[in-house]
Order: structure tokens, then sequence, then C-alpha cells
């Protein structure tokens, strides 16, 4: 006898989700490899210029020019295409003036925030359109929210406010309803928060660790990053979905449901059915206690 069994398929990824992911792995690798550089940088530990320091940043660039002269989409995919690439030609601008600045110090660091604050401001609009055509807009987020802190990262660095490194914001968490998402962000906000806290303190003299070593809760917000990209290692679905495919037999414990917290009104409503089967109970037991008839059995072959 056959029986016919559910399985879970992983959809088949489209080409702009494999490009999503791939962008997505260059940019969070990039990012990792020149923060390492330039904290080996900071600490002395290596001498190159910052040119070669910048190099990922360089490579991370060049494929988003060489893939948008190739991309050949619809409409409103041209479009978002063509958005995209301004915002990293306005990044790659401000990178420019920064490695150069680093390398001479030949310009205030007003002058180099200059394209981060134009994109910080055209990210606001650049937001709304992508929500009105569903759109993702993560970078453009960032930097629209973040406008007030670009510039006073320029005016503390030109050294006009002399203000404190550290920032009183408290970063809110937000609550995640998939475990995956959950666990993902929390292996990397956390580090990322004690960065953000170590190197305060080290611009502020409270501390004098290393550069590398404060970088270290970085590169693990980076590795995670770098992760999530894949989807889960490939997974490319819900991972308690993963889950129940791996397994099969947990598939009859997920249809079981319960609730911990009860209020009065869900109280009143178990007891209503309580005394409801109290009073079937009760009866079931009085027809259990009535004598039964017993009646002969008759055979029809005996004869009379």
């Amino acid at each position: 006898m056959r029986t016919s069994m559910s399985t879970f398929r992983a959809p088949i990824p489209s080409a702009a989700n494999r490009c999503d992911w791939f962008f997505k792995f260059l940019v969070f690798t990039c990012l990792l490899l020149f923060t390492l550089l330039f904290a080996l940088r900071l600490d002395d530990t290596i001498k190159w210029s910052y040119w070669v320091i910048f190099l990922p940043i360089w490579i991370w660039k060049i494929v988003v020019i060489a893939g948008a002269s190739v991309g050949r989409n619809g409409y409103v995919q041209y479009k978002a295409m063509i958005i995209c690439t301004g915002m990293h030609l306005l990044l790659l601008m401000f990178e420019i003036l920064a490695c150069d600045n680093l390398e001479t110090g030949s310009h205030s660091w007003i002058l180099v925030f200059i394209p981060l604050m134009f994109i910080s401001i055209v990210s606001i609009g650049i937001c709304v359109w992508a929500v009105k055509n569903e759109r993702s807009f993560e970078l453009e987020l960032f930097c629209s929210v973040n406008i007030l802190q670009f510039i006073f990262l320029a005016l503390r660095l030109d050294k006009i406010i002399l203000w404190s490194w550290v920032s009183p914001d408290i970063i809110p968490q937000q609550r995640r309803g998939n475990i995956s998402s959950a666990i993902g962000y929390s292996f990397m906000v956390v580090p990322l928060l004690v960065f953000e806290v170590l190197l305060a303190n080290r611009l502020d003299g409270d501390n004098q660790f290393m550069y590398t070593a404060i970088t270290v809760p970085l590169f693990i917000s980076l590795i995670t990053l770098i992760c999530l990209s894949f989807g889960w290692f490939g997974i490319r679905k819900d991972f308690c979905i993963f889950l129940l495919g791996v397994c099969p037999f947990l598939q009859e414990y997920g249809n079981i449901s319960y609730s911990i917290h009860t209020s009065d009104t869900d109280q009143e409503e178990v007891n209503a059915q309580t005394r409801k089967l109290d009073k079937l109970g009760s009866k079931h037991d009085l027809f259990e206690e009535l004598p039964k008839v017993v009646v002969p059995i008759i055979s029809i072959e005996t004869p009379d």
C-alpha cells in the first residue's frame, strides 16, 4: 500500500535573488577586509599606504559599476539600479576624499563629508520611492537616519566641537518573531554595540586597547552578515520549515498550541466547560447504574 507524503521543497531562487545574495556577500566581505587592514594601519602594525588599505572598497565599487554597465531589467528595476549606482558613486567620492585626507591631511573633514551629507538628504526621498515601489532600501535608510551623526563626526574630527565621543543614545532593539532573524541580529547588534563603546572610550583616552583588539567585535558582526547573506547557509527558506522537513516526527508536535498566560474571561470559560463535562459525566454514571434488561438468546434453528 502506497501512501502520499508531503515534502518541503526549497523554491528555486531567481536570478535577481542570486545577484542580491552575491552583492551582499561581496559588500560584507570587503567591509570585513577593509576593517581589518584599517585597524592594523592605525596600530602601525603595517605601514602600507591608505590607498592600499582601501583596496577592498575599490573592488566593491568596481563590481558595482561593472554590474550597472551590463544590467538590463524592467522599468522599475532599471530605475532602482540607476539610483543605487548613483548612491555608490557619491559614496565612492566620499571614500576617495577620506583616503586622500588620511594620506595627506590637506582637506578639512567637513569638505570630505559633504558627499555623505548629500547622500543622507537624497536618501529620504529614495526611501519614500522605495516604499511606494516595494523595493529594498537598507543603505538609504541607514544614511537618512544618520545625517546628524555625519555632521557631528565632521565637526569633531576638525576639532570645531570638543565633545566626548561617547554617544548617550540607546539603540532600540526590535523584537523578532522569526527565530533565525533573532539569533542572527543578536550576533550582529551586540558585538557592534561593544565595538562602538570600546572605540569611543579609546578615542576619549579611557583605555589603551589596540585598534586590532577593539575591532574584533566588529569582525563578529560582519561575519554574521556574511553568513546571513546566504540565507541560513544556503537553506534559502524559513529555518522552522527546514527543521520540520529534516525531522518529520516534529510535525506531530507542531500542531499543538498552548497559552501560558490566561485572563479572567478565559478562566471563566474553562470553568464553565469543566462544569458541563462534570454534568455529562454524572448523567453517564446514572445511565450506567440503571438495571439492564436481560434478553434470552433465541436461536432460529432450534425447533419448538
